[in-house]
């Protein structure tokens, strides 16, 4: 490896670590590579961040970031949440099960997990206080549940990893099913242990009548049928990912009118805040590109291949060093921009030691997850604590059980193979 390329890497941590914005660190770094290498032309580097976000599988993100905001407009997320709580009503925890399930649900229309953790936040914490709940508590319970959504369909996280390992987001899609439904019991039964001891009640304790389901289940069942038609038709082979996220927004735009309550400035801000949110995650996308053929060129993925596989001689052990080394990436390094940048570097390791990659994929998501809730650049944790005023030292106090958890689970996950590639075999 020769200077000019660990100069561009400790350029580009530097600016990592002073908190300038991740595609002006990766350019920065990117930079000093073309203007401190003679043998490169410097019009690769305009010609890479361009191309980077012309890819057309790249189109699925602001697709469905459209068709999410739009579910937050239509009426959708109050039917979900009665529905919710018609479910999880005489289970202890409340409405700390309702936010479980409540982020369960919405990940497989919003696909952002940032999104889901403000707007539960906004709509949920205030009256699990009302109930009795710790403000620390509904928080950590609303930032760990936000987790489900990258994992759920069709979340942003996957459409990205695809894109870059050159892996199906239909086979993703349908893996996130196996992983988000592990995620939302585990964080449940967790829900339910720490409730049961500090009393945190049910809603309620009558058994509900035939009518209040129906009442409830009703509104519920057109939004709930999204996630289904997205995996249904990609699997029949009528649209593709990209494809399934114009659908999205057309079925959301229904939904708006068939509940008339999607107004025309309510439509106006959607686009706006598709806009913002879609131009973060493709300048970053942009940015990283020019890093990868950077690596690309410097033969780092192969070298850094050809050693590991000389050193470490078994695969398990492999995913775990992966375990570690991503878990402390992700508390520094936002999601997308990591795995960006490390993809390109790791795919191809996993692949030389036989690993499947959908499993090395999911193992890889969920590890980005956990970064988004960790200190002490979280984002999960920041946007809910800034939302609910929760100190963030009580935050991470009370975030210990939970973040137990999230180690327990992702051992599952990466040492038994069926939990992310079980539903996929039986799919495809």
């Amino acid at each position: 490896m020769n200077s000019v390329v660990v100069l561009t890497a400790v350029v580009l941590l530097v600016l990592l670590f002073l908190k300038v914005p991740v595609y002006i660190a990766i350019l920065g770094g990117s930079a000093v590579y073309f203007f401190l290498n003679p043998d490169v032309n410097a019009i690769i580097f305009a010609q890479q961040a361009v191309g980077g976000a012309e890819s057309i599988s790249l189109l699925a993100i602001p697709f469905f970031v459209c068709a999410g905001v739009l579910m937050n407009y239509t009426g959708v997320t109050k039917r979900i949440m009665d529905f919710c709580e018609v479910v999880t009503g005489r289970m202890n925890g409340g409405l700390a099960q309702v936010n479980v399930l409540l982020s369960a649900l919405m990940g497989g229309l919003s696909g952002s997990n940032i999104a889901d953790a403000a707007m539960q936040s906004k709509m949920l914490v205030p009256e699990m206080e009302k109930k009795g709940f710790s403000k620390s508590f509904s928080s950590v319970v609303t930032a760990t549940s936000s987790m489900i959504t990258p994992l759920i369909p069709p979340g942003i996280a996957m459409i990205l990893y695809g894109c870059i390992a050159n892996v199906s987001i239909g086979k993703l899609f349908v893996s996130g099913i196996g992983i988000g439904t592990t995620l939302t019991a585990a964080l449940m039964i967790l829900v339910s242990t720490i409730s049961k001891k500090r009393g945190y009640a049910p809603i309620r304790t009558e058994k509900l009548t035939k009518a209040e389901v129906v009442k409830a289940t009703r509104p519920a069942i057109l939004p709930l049928l999204l996630p289904i038609i997205i995996i249904g038709g990609i699997r029949l082979g009528i649209f593709t990912a990209t494809e399934a996220g114009a659908v999205a927004i057309i079925y959301a735009f229904v939904l708006g009118i068939v509940y008339k309550e999607l107004k025309g400035k309510d439509f106006l801000v959607s686009i706006k805040e598709t806009i913002t949110t879609t131009s973060s995650i493709m300048l970053i996308v942009a940015a990283a590109t020019v890093f990868s053929w950077i690596l690309t060129k410097e033969r780092i993925p192969q070298q850094l291949t050809e050693w590991i596989v000389a050193t470490i001689d078994n695969k398990y052990i492999f995913l775990m060093i992966v375990n570690v080394f991503l878990l402390i990436v992700g508390m520094f390094i936002e999601g997308n921009a990591s795995m960006i940048i490390l993809v390109p570097l790791l795919a191809p390791i996993a692949k030389a030691f036989g690993i499947n990659e959908i499993h090395f994929a999911m193992v890889y998501i969920f590890n980005n997850a956990i970064g988004a809730l960790s200190p002490p650049m979280g984002t999960l944790m920041f946007v809910t604590c800034g939302i609910t005023k929760c100190k963030t030292k009580d935050f991470i106090k009370e975030a210990v059980p939970f973040y137990i958890m999230l180690v327990i689970v992702l051992m599952l996950i990466t040492y038994v193979p069926f939990v992310s590639t079980g539903l996929v075999d039986l799919f495809y």
